[in-house]
């Protein structure tokens, strides 16, 4: 059966992923950037509140490129090792990426994330799809112990990158799992499975909500809708996988 991972960014979200049949959430702050480091509140709560679920954490120090400082890494570092200890830290993962100037895997950040993420598991993040060769990317971050990888192929959308989801999959093995994410929907994760062979997807599930304050003035902090995870593309995703 395809495992399905839900991108959330806050504790709804990840009980609700739960409920409509999803097996692991990715937790994240700024999703409207991206992505970025969830706070340890977010995370030791929905840790409390999930107990059928992987949990996955996103270690991103920032938005924007993924060519990190020696001071960005110290706070990469922090982050691990403050969710690690953290009482449910058990079934916690990591979801990290770090890239060379030149526009390669940062082998050296990376090494240094996987040992402060000791035996959890960890997954390379989108910044894999910036890459010029991904097929001669993957054994480096096979080499590295990285136990999965999410991409796109390269392309805008996981259906774009099909082609190179298949050859990711044929090298990988049972080496490192290609997790495939990139505009994942109940239309057409069934027909991308059968393509490419991948054994997980990837989607952020949002549907806009509105906002119940009411200003008194002409300022707002909430011109822009707030994105909340939805029910039904999970669902889709799920039912799909599953017919």
């Amino acid at each position: 059966m395809t495992a399905v991972e839900i991108c959330i960014d806050d504790v709804a979200g990840a009980t609700l992923a739960e409920e409509c049949g999803a097996d692991r959430v990715e937790v994240c702050a700024a999703l409207s950037e991206g992505g970025t480091t969830p706070s340890i509140g977010l995370v030791s709560t929905v840790l409390a509140e999930v107990s059928r679920i992987g949990v996955q954490v996103l270690i991103r120090p920032r938005a924007g490129d993924f060519v990190y400082s020696p001071a960005e890494v110290d706070v990469m570092l922090a982050d691990i090792a403050a969710v690690r200890a953290l009482p449910a830290s058990a079934q916690v993962g990591f979801v990290v990426g770090a890239l060379t100037a030149e526009g390669a895997i940062d082998t050296a950040v990376l090494s240094r994330l996987m040992k402060a993420a000791g035996r959890c598991p960890v997954t390379f993040h989108r910044a894999f799809d910036t890459l010029p060769d991904l097929p001669a990317a993957l054994p480096v971050l096979i080499s590295a112990g990285v136990s999965r990888v999410l991409t796109s192929g390269g392309a805008p959308t996981a259906a774009a990158g099909a082609d190179v989801l298949r050859s990711l999959v044929e090298l990988a093995g049972d080496r490192i799992t290609v997790l495939a994410g990139g505009s994942v929907r109940g239309s057409n994760v069934a027909s991308l499975v059968a393509e490419t062979g991948v054994p997980e997807v990837h989607l952020r599930a949002a549907s806009p909500v509105a906002s119940p304050s009411v200003s008194a003035t002409e300022v707002s902090y909430d011109a822009v809708p707030r994105l909340a995870t939805s029910a039904g593309p999970i669902r889709a995703v799920v039912e799909a996988l599953a017919s």
